[in-house]
């Protein structure tokens, strides 16, 4: 008589068994990081290299679906429903295929009327200050000479100076710079290379972004189903909600900042013509693009433009510098409040610290991307903390932790006194916090 027995299968050994390998996975990553990090790098930059056209499509789609949306639902919908027309899948269809291109058509005129009417102004610019840049600099010089010459103090610390780096500046050309010029040649032609690879990318990315805006609530419902499918049903939607609150504060932030530097462009070209300012298309076209990096945009592309027109004439440079001074108040205090709103929540000093230390980490694309970045982690860690606080049943208000010296166990908020010399402490003053409710 044969004995059957039955294997009980219990489904923690596989809880296990899944923590185990993920400590063990984690581990191994850990240590490649720690050891190896230039080659976990390289691999990660040529990864990225091959799904670059694939990047940019979902960035360019992720741009553009606020246009889509906005003609879809405000322009062809409303026709639809006018004309009386059946609503059903293929309706549908129609509506999306008709907004997509409706879009994409007004993407690629205003592409091309931009740069139709830049690009030519800014290399003829380019190519006068090449031809003309002995003559800048000869005009220069003899300022120069002539405020030095009214200046005697200013006159001697400036010999003493070129005496003192004269020969530096002489040893570093004739040492450093001349021997290396076939690898500066190199490097140049690499750029070259790079720019026009980046050219072919963003072709094929406007490609594939066409077709993700025409299944963008099919990538969206998938998203979700594999959240749903991840997590219960609670933090399903937690998870969703901050993504929308994620998506909300990117898409505000940098849309807003993309009009602004329209806008700032548009009005710096305006002031440079009316004042006279050289090359004022060109140095236009710096400061509103450097405007799209928050706090210091307008001095990055200001600097470099007031030195350019200061090699034409030094007068002009000064207007400029003013007019920039204005524009960038006017920009911090008027433009940017209205248009970005508070879309951020950030105070003027966490600004400057994302940008700092994105555009320390990132380069230029951290600047750009690194306050809504910070915004969201800001956020994120601001909830747990009002979460905590809550369950704590504390007020999440910032104002009575402000000047708090202690919590009692009634939860009363005693305020701090400082300690006066050769006086008794004086007593704490106490309120009781009644409704603890708070942002």
């Amino acid at each position: 008589m044969g004995v059957s027995m039955k294997f009980k299968f219990d489904r923690k050994y596989i809880y296990w068994g899944i923590t185990a390998f993920l400590v063990i996975a984690a581990s191994i990553f850990f240590y490649y990081i720690l050891f190896h990090r230039s080659s976990l790098s390289s691999g990660l930059r040529t990864l990225v290299g091959i799904a670059m056209p694939i990047i940019d499509g979902f960035v360019l789609a992720y741009l553009m679906t606020p246009v889509l949306n906005k003609i879809e639902s405000r322009v062809i919908e409303p026709l639809y429903k006018r004309a009386k027309l059946p609503e059903n899948a293929k309706s549908r269809q129609r509506i999306r295929g008709i907004s997509m291109l409706i879009t994409v058509i007004l993407i690629v005129i205003v592409f091309y009327e931009f740069f139709g009417l830049i690009i030519p102004e800014v290399v003829r610019s380019i190519q006068s200050i090449i031809f003309q840049l002995p003559i800048y600099l000869n005009n220069l010089n003899h300022w120069a000479l002539g405020l030095m010459k009214n200046n005697p103090d200013l006159e001697q610390t400036v010999n003493q100076l070129l005496a003192q780096y004269s020969p530096k500046l002489l040893d570093y050309f004739n040492t450093n710079l001349l021997p290396n010029i076939n690898g500066l040649v190199k490097t140049l032609s690499l750029s070259v290379i790079s720019i026009f690879k980046a050219l072919w990318n963003f072709i094929i990315g406007f490609i594939i972004s066409i077709y993700v805006m025409g299944s963008k609530e099919k990538f969206a419902g998938q998203a979700k189903k594999i959240v749903y499918a991840l997590f219960d049903r609670k933090t399903g939607n937690e998870v969703i909600s901050n993504f929308r609150f994620i998506h909300g504060t990117f898409i505000g932030f940098i849309g807003g900042k993309i009009v602004d530097s329209i806008i700032i462009g548009i009005i710096c070209f305006i002031c440079t013509s009316i004042i006279g300012t050289p090359y004022a298309i060109l140095v236009s076209v710096i400061v509103g693009v450097t405007n799209v990096i928050p706090f210091f945009g307008p001095w990055i592309g200001g600097i470099p433009s007031a030195l350019l027109v200061l090699m034409v004439d030094p007068l002009q440079a000064l207007y400029f510098i003013i007019l920039i001074l204005v524009i960038q108040q006017f920009d911090g205090n008027i433009l940017g409040p209205k248009i970005l709103g508070d879309s951020t929540g950030l105070s003027g000093f966490w600004v400057i610290f994302s940008i700092t230390i994105f555009g320390g980490l990132f380069g230029v694309l951290g600047m750009v991307v690194g306050v809504p970045i910070f915004a969201v982690f800001y956020a994120g860690v601001k909830a747990v903390v009002n979460r905590m606080l809550r369950k704590k049943e504390l007020p999440t208000d910032l104002q009575p932790y402000m000047t708090v010296g202690e919590i009692d166990e009634k939860k009363t908020f005693t305020t701090y006194v400082p300690v006066k010399k050769k006086k008794k402490k004086e007593e704490s003053s106490s309120h009781e916090i009644s409704d603890p409710k708070g942002n």
